[in-house]
């Protein structure tokens, strides 16, 4: 299974990377995650240059997607191009979530139509102009599509997607591994507390 996290220019390190720190806790055959870009490199807002390993289009290909954030994600929303190839993102053949600032684009892009969704505090006022009602909680998720806000709230949204398709077991050994000694027990629960009330439904995104 493909699972691509959208990374752009001034993309903030903490949504993106985590993520594919969590999601590569899975290791079985046929599961790759990417970061997924619209050039060859891309430039975080700190300047740590990271190189894309796959691209939007085939994102939109992939079994399963995240919007990541950055400070440029307005202009992103502006950018008619960028726009028309995310249109190629679709829920009911993909897992898709969105991490802070990448709900604006899920909510731009028309995916989350009238369900509330999770961002971060600066993003709040800009995804509630666009319509969406935003709660005051690190994550949500409704069928197929998720939103998770605050930084710290992405091993959340890697967590749901491996439980999604992998089953809750392996996003419980996946948290634990990241989890800091000592607390390890607590953070997992922590965790499952949060996105196990969105696991009623099963994955129905396609595994490519």
């Amino acid at each position: 299974m493909h699972i691509a996290i959208l990374t752009f220019d001034g993309f903030n390190e903490l949504d993106s990377l985590v993520a594919l720190g969590v999601l590569n806790r899975v290791k079985k055959p046929g599961w790759r995650v990417t970061l997924a870009s619209p050039s060859a490199t891309v430039t975080s807002m700190n300047g740590v240059t990271v190189h894309a390993s796959s691209t939007l289009e085939a994102a939109c290909e992939a079994g399963a997607v995240i919007v990541g954030s950055g400070i440029r994600t307005r202009e992103i929303a502006a950018d008619a191009s960028l726009m028309g190839v995310l249109r190629g993102l679709d829920p009911s053949r993909q897992l898709i979530g969105a991490q802070c600032s990448g709900t604006l684009l899920l909510a731009k892009l028309g995916l989350l139509g009238t369900v509330p969704a999770c961002t971060d505090l600066t993003t709040k006022p800009w995804v509630q102009e666009a319509g969406i009602e935003v709660l005051n909680q690190p994550f949500f998720a409704q069928g197929n599509v998720a939103t998770a806000g605050g930084c710290f709230s992405a091993p959340y949204l890697a967590a749901w997607l491996i439980a999604r398709t992998e089953g809750i077991e392996a996003a419980k050994s996946a948290l634990h591994y990241v989890a800091p000694v000592g607390e390890k027990d607590d953070y997992v629960a922590r965790a499952m507390r949060n996105i196990e009330p969105y696991l009623l439904q099963p994955a129905t995104a396609t595994a490519t």
